[in-house]
């Protein structure tokens, strides 16, 4: 099916994604789900398609592409599994982006064509026990020690963090104190295996149990000074740079939610059959399918919206609005999507060998990560001039 707002490249790009996943996905994820499995092996073969280099420089071993292709290929990814959407959501938007945007040259050559290629993961370490939504209260911090970065502290709920091809974490610590008293935050390369960097055992999560997550802890770990991404004291506006893409693409991975989900229930609502009759046939169950497809494609709008913009080169509070408004309309939409499938399966939507199942333990995290509903809001209201807190 093509779309309008997409190029013919783009939906060709589509079905290349499309076959991938349901060839070398669908037949396992199932399992992969119920042994909490990171397929190392999967995203070697995901490095081998391009998928990891979409808007990278061909320097760098990538394709110089667009965002929207990116955009694309989560979609198409989360329609079959969410966490292998998340993986790569996190690994280019997370890991690559921040390195390939603030990183000097000796850095984007020595980190980002094992990235690109597939052959390694980043993580992004930003939340901490107390620190998420306000991600200004991070008491991470890092001293300048001669040429060497000192870093002590905690991070939670980093995605890609503790993989058997984790090279590194970016990580945002405090670096020192501004005149008016407010902190300096930077961010800081932590290759994996540095000594003091504990990588602590993963998480017991309600979903995404394929992507790879853990809490990860900094004990006098020394880093080189050179290590420092961009700026000093900058971290917070790079990670509020990196967060407007990411929210895009995580919109785009909410899309795909909504899709499977429609799909999913219009299939079900069509074979199975109750007095004599296909369920679907009943306003009861066809409208709120028809409910799906109004969600699906009003999301699909606005995540492509928000895309072209970001490949136009709009940038600051207008880039900032539509990425938010994607955010909260899809992550709030799939969580419902998921809810109506769920329904539409009746018992059979609570086992899990169906599915569905699995992409409503999927869903809740959409409108957690990356931002918070509220969050989402909140920029929003800011956006249209409201003096909100």
């Amino acid at each position: 099916m093509a779309y309008s707002f997409l190029s013919d490249d783009h939906e060709a790009f589509r079905g290349v994604v499309r076959d991938f996943a349901r060839a070398e996905i669908a037949p396992h994820v199932a399992q992969w789900d119920r042994d909490h499995h990171f397929p190392v092996e999967l995203v070697a073969r995901m490095g081998e398609l391009g998928l990891f280099g979409l808007t990278a420089p061909e320097e760098y071993g990538g394709a110089g592409g667009d965002f929207t292709s990116l955009c694309v290929a989560i979609e198409e990814l989360g329609r079959v599994d969410q966490s292998i959407g998340i993986t790569l959501e996190a690994a280019v938007g997370l890991g690559i982006n921040p390195i390939l945007t603030f990183g000097t040259d000796e850095q984007k050559q020595a980190w980002l064509p094992d990235l690109v290629a597939g052959r390694a993961l980043a993580g992004f370490g930003l939340t901490e026990p107390g620190a998420g939504s306000d991600a200004g209260a991070t008491k991470t911090r890092a001293v300048l020690d001669g040429d060497e970065w000192v870093v002590d502290g905690a991070k939670q709920f980093i995605t890609n963090s503790g993989s058997a091809i984790t090279s590194l974490v970016t990580v945002t610590a405090r670096t020192g104190t501004r005149d008016d008293g407010s902190a300096e935050i930077s961010t800081i390369v932590v290759p994996s295996g540095t000594p003091g960097f504990t990588v602590e055992p993963a998480y017991d999560k309600l979903g995404w149990h394929i992507s790879d997550t853990h809490p990860l802890t900094f004990d006098s770990v020394r880093v080189p000074a050179a290590n420092l991404l961009g700026t000093r004291g900058r971290g917070y506006a790079q990670f509020l740079a990196t967060l407007v893409d990411g929210r895009i693409a995580i919109a785009a991975l909410a899309l795909g939610c909504i899709e499977a989900c429609l799909e999913m229930a219009r299939g079900y609502a069509t074979e199975r059959t109750t007095f004599g009759a296909p369920i679907g046939r009943k306003q009861g169950v066809a409208f709120q399918v028809a409910d799906l497809a109004v969600a699906a494609r009003a999301a699909r709008a606005l995540v492509y919206e928000a895309a072209a913009m970001k490949d136009a080169g709009v940038t600051g509070p207008e880039l900032t609005q539509a990425a938010a408004v994607a955010k909260l309309y899809t992550s709030e939409q799939a969580v419902t999507a998921t809810r109506i499938a769920t329904q539409v399966f009746g018992g059979y939507g609570f086992m899990e060998e169906y599915p569905v199942a699995r992409f409503y333990r999927d869903a809740k995290i959409l409108e957690i990560g990356e931002g918070t509903s509220e969050v989402q809001r909140m920029l929003i209201a800011r956006g249209l001039g409201l003096p909100v807190e």
